[in-house]
């Protein structure tokens, strides 16, 4: 069967490469009717970071990537991990290692003075069975390395194919420190060796560690998983993605507003290419057509734009009742509770009609929920503005004052439940016909009191949401102000 795991460090937030290697190792596994398992690998205490392991578990649920079975923790295994060192070291593939920081320091700045590659000169190798048994009866610090044997290591990688190191180039590699605890190197073969993970995707900093990784399977004599080592995500001046570029963590992107469904359709394509046009594709839909033989070798270039455009498709299919629950964080007031955008402050209580209808007119126009809150500011607190901003680029302030009172004059007939947008619409528009007005000289002037932007919906949609009584106040303020 097959089996794939996420194994990330809990060092800080799941970022949005973590989460490619996440969903690319979950969609093998379930296009292949597979398991995903989780793998916390923190047996690093000195880069261990509190509430890491929290805010993956959160990401991973928001993103909606459930894994198989209950979560291994490396620092649970230690003694697992020492028993296996031991076996290595009984058979004459690792050896003790003695040497303090000092001497590797020394021994780094000799060969770097000689250009020569920085590798552990294995002075510890040639140290008898006395002289090892004494150091360890006098309780001096240790390591175990691996002793890396003559010849090459090869392996085929499902995105790379096939790869050839020589072992002179592979460092004798510390598997068990100082503290006691696993390095990555053998803690993670043993995992996945007992886990029985058959394919390992991982990201491509991995790569030169993956020959070390193969010789331990062969001296462990245990058939080694197939392995897929995934191009690094770039930014768009082609250096590694990070935090300069922007938000970079995937909760980053939640709180920013960004749908869950629009961020693993747009980081499923980051390297996977389905070899048709098509673009938008749910998780479901990923689970059918996601195949490691379409993951390219090149970095995929990280482009905000495209998931700006990819989140606002996805906003724009989501129902009016489901748009207003995920944008009320993001409103200026919602309900008389000051949420995320406390400086509109205000206690006042606001229908939940009226509340949908200001998300439902922006629903179009939004890239990202966070986007709804200044947005839609003036829906909630009066605008200000200079009274230029009220007069069509054809005519005068004169004209746009004489315009708006005879608005104001006109739209007093209509009824409160004739303020909408269709009815609205027909009733100016045939107003300005049969007076022989310029269009623009009458809509702006209108839409500029009503909204006090440069930029807005139209003042119908406008007049709709604000009603009667609170489109005639901004028009008659906008009478005052000129």
């Amino acid at each position: 069967m097959i089996k794939t795991r996420f194994a990330p460090s809990p060092t800080g937030d799941l970022h949005i490469g973590g989460l490619r290697t996440a969903l690319f190792a979950y969609l093998f596994a379930k296009k292949n009717q597979g398991e995903f398992v989780l793998r916390i690998e923190d047996t690093d205490q000195t880069r261990y970071k509190e509430g890491s392991v929290t805010t993956i578990l959160e990401s991973l649920k928001w993103v909606n990537i459930k894994y198989d079975g209950e979560i291994t923790y490396q620092s649970k295994r230690t003694e697992i991990y020492q028993k296996y060192a031991d076996e290595l070291i009984k058979n004459g593939h690792a050896y003790y290692c003695f040497c303090s920081a000092e001497t590797l320091d020394e021994m780094r700045q000799t060969q770097e003075t000689k250009k020569q590659a920085p590798m552990y000169d294995r002075r510890c190798l040639n140290l008898s069975a006395e002289e090892i048994d004494k150091k360890l009866q006098a309780g001096e610090p240790y390591v175990i390395r691996l002793k890396i044997p003559t010849g090459q290591t090869k392996f085929t990688d499902l995105v790379r194919g096939q790869i050839e190191i020589d072992n002179s180039n592979i460092d004798d590699q510390v598997l068990i420190k100082s503290d006691g605890f696993p390095t990555y190197h053998l803690a993670n073969v043993v995992d996945d060796h007992e886990m029985e993970i058959t394919h390992v995707i991982r990201a491509e900093e991995w790569l030169p560690s993956t020959p070390k990784h193969i010789i331990l399977y062969q001296m462990f004599g245990w058939t080694p998983p197939e392995f897929a080592h995934l191009s690094i995500i770039l930014a768009p001046d082609k250096s590694k993605l990070s935090k300069r570029h922007g938000a970079t963590s995937v909760l980053e992107f939640k709180n920013l507003g960004y749908l869950p469904e629009a961020v693993v359709n747009y980081i499923a394509l980051l390297g996977w290419n389905p070899g048709t046009d098509r673009e938008i594709f749910s998780l479901e839909a990923l689970e059918y057509e996601f195949s490691l033989d379409k993951v390219q070798k090149a970095g995929a270039v990280f482009d905000i734009e495209k998931l700006n455009w990819m989140n606002g498709h996805y906003i724009r299919q989501l129902s009016p009742d489901k748009l207003l629950e995920l944008c009320r964080d993001y409103l200026p007031l919602t309900k008389g509770e000051p949420t995320r955008s406390k400086r509109y402050g205000g206690g006042e209580s606001y229908n939940i009609d009226y509340l949908k209808k200001i998300v439902a007119l922006e629903q179009e126009r939004l890239k990202k929920l966070s986007d709804i809150t200044e947005a839609t500011e003036y829906f909630f607190t009066e605008p200000t503005y200079e009274k230029e901003l009220l007069q069509w680029r054809k005519s005068d302030l004169a004209d746009a004052k004489n315009k708006l009172e005879f608005l104001f004059v006109e739209l007093e007939k209509v009824p409160a439940e004739n303020f909408t947008r269709s009815a609205l619409e027909q009733f100016i528009k045939g107003l300005i016909e049969a007076e022989k007005l310029d269009t623009g000289a009458v809509l702006w002037p209108m839409r500029a009191a009503l909204s006090g932007r440069k930029n807005s919906p139209g003042p119908f949609e406008l007049a709709e949401v604000l009603g009667k009584e609170k489109s005639l106040e901004r028009i008659k303020k906008a009478i005052n102000i000129i």
